[in-house]
C-alpha cells in the first residue's frame, strides 16, 4: 500500500497523465523558477522530478510578480507523440476586483524537453487546460474571471475555446459550457471523454477546507452539462478526521493494466490546521459504475489514506547536494526568475547578492521545498565581504511577508562578522536577539548554520567547526510559513541567500555545502 501524499511538501494542482506505462505530474510552481515541476513514477510510489519546462527567462519572465503569482495549475497532456504543456503566468490576483492571467502553451516531443517558445492564447481566466477529441479538434479550457461581480461569483464559469491544431491559435469565440455547482468557485477544469460522453472535473470551494473535486458530463463538448450524483468525486469539507485535508483539484488517467486514478490536491495540517508543508499530491484508485460514473474506490468522496498501487515507497533520508548538477537544479529554485551564481572548484556556489527580502524583482537564493514535518537542513558559507549591507544565510521562507533569515554579515563597530536571526510574520518585522548579534571569531571564515524543525517550532544553531553546533534560544513559530497564516498558495522552502543592499551586483556569499536530512 502507498501512502498518500506521495508528492510531499507543495506540489499543488496536479495534472496526471499515463504515457507507455510512466506516470507523469505536473504541478504548479507559482513564483519559483524555473516555472512547472514534472515529476514522473513507474509505480505511483517512487517519483522523481524529471523536467522544469519554463526554465528560460524569455519562456518565463516573473519579475515583479506578486507572492504567490506566477505559474497557476499548468495541465499536462500528450497526443500524437507529442506532449502539450499549458499554464498561466499570474502578474495580479491579490487585489480585487482584477486579475491578470495570461494563458499559454508550450510543446515537446520528449518530456525531457525541449519545449517550444510559448503560445500566447488568452487572458480571460486561469487555470488552463487542452482537450484532444478524437476527431482531431482541440480545445482550449479555462475558467474565467469576471471582475464586475462579488466573490465567489467572479468565478462565472468554464470557457471552451476551439484551437487551430496546428498553430494552436484561437478559431472560434469562447463558449461558456459549465457554471459550476451551488459549492461556487468554480476553476481547475479538464474535460475527458470516454464511451461517448465528455466529462468535464473541476475544482470548487475554494483552496482551503471547504475545496473539492466536482464532476459533470455530457454528449457535447458545448454542454449542457449534468451534474454527477455525488457532485462531488473528491472531497474532505465534510471530513474532519481524514489526515489528508483541503482535498480537489483533481484530474485522472488509466495505468497499464487498465485501473484508473485520480490524482488531487491535498494538505496535512498541524494542530491549529496550518498546514506548513503546502499543498501536496494525493492519488486513490478510482472505478466506473454501471451508471457511467467516476467514483473512488472506496464508495465514498473522502479519499484514502494509502491507496495500491505497482510499488513500495523508498524514501531517501538523507540529502548530500552537489552544487550545479542536474539534481541540484531541479531540487532546488530561484525566486521569479535566474539566480546570478557560479559554482567553483571544491562544490563551491557563488551566490551574487541581489535585493532584499522584500523585494519581488531580483533577490537571488537557492531554495528547495520542505517536504517532511521534522527536517534538519545545514549548510556552510563565507562571507567575505566587510559592509552591512552585504549579507547572506539560512533562509527558511513561506513568501516577503513571512519568513526567517539566520543572517551573517558584517559588523563594522566591532570589526568583525556576526550571526543574527531577522524574523519577518506578514511583514511584522522581529530582531528575535534583541540586538545582541553573535560574534564570529576573526580567525573564523566558514561558519555553518543550521534550522531544526519538529512540526509547529524549530530552531536554529551555528558552527565554527561544523561539528559542534550551539542552539540559538529562540523558538521559530513555523506555522507562519503556511497558507493559513498568510494569503497564498505555496509552502515552506529552505535554502541560501545572499544580499546586496547596495545593488552593484558584485558582491556574493560563498555557500560550500547544503544537506537535508529526515527526522524522525
Amino acid at each position: 500500500m502507498i501512502q498518500n501524499p506521495v508528492l510531499t511538501g507543495f506540489h499543488a494542482d496536479p495534472s496526471m497523465i499515463c504515457v507507455d506505462g510512466t506516470f507523469y505530474v505536473a504541478n504548479s510552481t507559482f513564483e519559483y523558477f524555473p516555472g512547472v515541476r514534472i515529476s514522473a513514477s513507474k509505480d505511483l510510489a517512487n517519483w522523481e522530478c524529471v523536467a522544469t519546462p519554463l526554465d528560460r527567462s524569455d519562456y518565463l519572465n516573473m519579475r515583479g510578480n506578486i507572492e504567490s503569482g506566477g505559474i497557476w495549475a499548468p495541465c499536462l497532456t500528450y497526443h500524437n507523440d507529442m506532449f502539450y504543456l499549458v499554464f498561466t503566468d499570474v502578474k495580479a490576483w491579490k487585489y480585487l476586483p482584477f486579475k491578470d492571467t495570461h494563458n499559454y502553451i508550450t510543446t515537446a516531443r520528449d518530456i525531457k524537453g525541449p519545449w517550444s517558445e510559448p503560445v500566447y492564447i488568452n487572458s480571460s481566466g486561469f487555470d488552463p487546460s487542452l482537450f484532444h477529441d478524437d476527431d482531431g479538434r482541440k480545445y482550449f479550457v479555462n475558467m474565467e474571471w469576471d471582475f464586475r461581480k462579488p466573490n465567489p461569483d467572479t468565478f462565472s464559469g468554464i470557457l471552451v475555446t476551439e484551437l487551430d491544431p496546428v498553430t494552436l491559435k484561437p478559431i472560434s469565440e469562447p463558449v461558456k459550457v459549465f457554471k459550476g455547482s451551488e459549492h461556487k468557485w468554480v476553476e481547475g477544469p479538464h474535460i475527458y471523454k470516454k464511451d461517448g460522453w465528455y466529462y468535464m472535473i473541476v475544482a470548487e470551494g475554494g483552496t482551503f477546507y471547504t475545496h473539492a473535486a466536482t464532476v459533470a458530463r455530457s454528449k457535447n463538448v458545448y454542454g449542457p452539462y449534468e451534474m454527477h450524483p455525488n457532485t462531488f468525486l473528491v472531497t474532505t469539507k465534510d471530513a474532519p478526521d481524514s489526515p489528508i485535508q483541503k482535498c480537489g483539484h483533481a484530474s485522472w488517467c488509466q495505468g497499464p493494466d487498465g485501473r484508473w486514478f485520480t490524482a488531487f490536491l491535498s494538505s496535512r495540517p498541524y494542530y491549529n490546521k496550518r498546514c506548513v508543508l503546502g499543498r501536496e499530491t494525493s492519488i486513490n484508485e478510482m472505478v466506473w459504475g454501471e451508471d457511467g460514473w467516476p467514483y473512488l474506490k472506496n464508495g465514498t468522496v473522502v479519499p484514502d489514506f494509502e491507496f495500491e498501487g505497482y510499488g513500495e515507497k523508498h524514501e531517501k533520508k538523507f540529502y548530500d547536494y552537489t552544487f550545479g548538477t542536474d539534481e541540484f537544479y531541479r531540487e532546488f529554485n530561484s525566486l521569479r526568475g535566474p539566480a546570478k551564481h557560479q559554482v567553483g572548484p571544491d562544490n563551491v556556489l557563488r551566490i551574487y547578492g541581489g535585493e532584499s527580502l522584500y523585494s519581488n524583482q531580483r533577490q537571488n537564493m537557492f531554495v528547495r521545498r520542505q517536504m517532511h514535518m521534522d527536517f534538519q537542513a545545514t549548510t556552510s558559507l563565507v562571507n567575505p565581504n566587510k559592509h552591512f549591507k552585504k549579507f547572506g544565510g539560512l533562509l527558511y521562507r513561506y513568501d516577503e511577508l513571512s519568513q526567517y533569515l539566520l543572517k551573517v554579515a558584517y559588523d563594522e563597530e566591532k570589526d568583525c562578522q556576526t550571526i543574527a536571526i531577522m524574523a519577518f510574520k506578514q511583514r511584522d518585522y522581529e530582531y528575535p536577539l534583541d540586538g545582541k548579534e553573535i560574534e564570529i571569531p576573526k580567525d573564523v571564515k566558514k561558519v555553518w548554520l543550521r534550522v531544526t524543525a519538529h512540526k509547529e517550532t524549530a530552531r536554529f544553531s551555528y558552527s565554527f567547526d561544523g561539528k559542534d553546533f550551539i542552539e540559538i534560544d529562540y523558538d521559530i513559530d513555523t506555522t507562519v510559513l503556511s497558507d493559513d497564516f498568510n494569503t497564498g498558495f505555496t509552502g515552506a522552502f529552505i535554502g541560501m541567500y545572499a544580499s546586496d543592499l547596495e545593488y552593484n551586483e558584485s558582491s556574493f556569499i560563498d555557500f560550500h555545502s547544503f544537506t537535508y536530512e529526515v527526522l524522525g
